[in-house]
């Protein structure tokens, strides 16, 4: 599904700025993968997401989609953010940024409908309407009886719900989730993560998922992987993962790096 080459992302080359945030990172990542990746701030996960996703351009390296035993893979690395949207979904942790507030529920669900289709000729019909409100019961929230309501009068929750529909409704190939439960409340995040399995499995989705929580990076997905100073330090596989504690991964931290690990921004539960 994916294949990242040498990558490299410096910030500020040749000036005494100079940031490297990731450092000739190579990853493969299979089809129907669920990948959690964990790491202290500054580890380089976000800029790992960014040049993924087509945010940022690599300062060296590769990025290639779709690659199996018989195919080779198309090359992205310079490819636009908004052509990767297009089979690379991403939800964030702040719950606005997936929604257009001042529009109506109905309005979201029908620019979501019409990603990937050329041209706004598609108009909402009572079709549509009932369409969207199938869709919508599958989150258990009564949004489907909502779709006039302008979806900024919807709770934290709601809006982070609707958005992993909406995004997982538009069939992306890779979905990458960057903290998504991290500014909810308990209930919230248990319900996001529930949803989330759930369309993992139903769409088939391959996931990477940025997690500061290690239970759940140890509990979630098939695969695990550590990051520190821009580099992937620990790829552990589900047979392996199934047997690690939290305080496994410290201490296998802690002989790699041999230094303690910085968990200000880490919850070992």
């Amino acid at each position: 599904m994916l294949r990242l080459e040498n990558l490299a992302m410096v910030f500020g080359s040749g000036t005494p700025d100079e940031n490297i945030a990731l450092r000739s990172v190579n990853l493969r990542v299979e089809s129907g993968d669920f990948v959690t990746i964990i790491g202290s701030n500054g580890a380089g996960k976000t800029t790992l997401y960014n040049v993924i996703a087509g945010s940022c351009v690599p300062s060296s390296g590769r990025i290639v989609m779709g690659v199996d035993e018989v195919h080779t893979g198309r090359e992205i690395t310079r490819e636009a953010e908004y052509k990767r949207a297009r089979y690379i979904g991403r939800i964030f942790q702040n719950p606005l940024l997936g929604t257009a507030g001042k529009m109506t529920l109905a309005d979201n669900m029908m620019l979501c409908h019409k990603k990937g289709y050329k041209g706004l000729k598609i108009s909402l019909n009572k079709g549509m309407r009932e369409q969207f409100q199938e869709q919508l019961r599958v989150l258990d929230m009564g949004l489907e009886n909502r779709l006039n309501d302008n979806v900024e009068l919807f709770s934290g929750g709601q809006r982070q719900a609707l958005t992993l529909l909406m995004t997982v409704m538009s069939r992306p190939s890779l979905l990458l989730l960057d903290e998504h439960t991290a500014a909810l409340d308990p209930r919230n995040a248990e319900l996001i993560m529930n949803l989330t399995l759930r369309f993992a499995g139903e769409y088939r989705l391959t996931v990477m998922m940025i997690t500061h929580n290690m239970t759940h990076a140890l509990e979630y997905g098939n695969r695990l992987l550590m990051m520190d100073s821009g580099e992937i330090i620990l790829d552990i596989d589900a047979e392996e993962k199934a047997k690690l504690t939290t305080e496994g991964i410290v201490q296998r931290f802690r002989d790699i790096r041999r230094q303690e690990l910085a968990n200000d921004e880490i919850r070992l539960s």
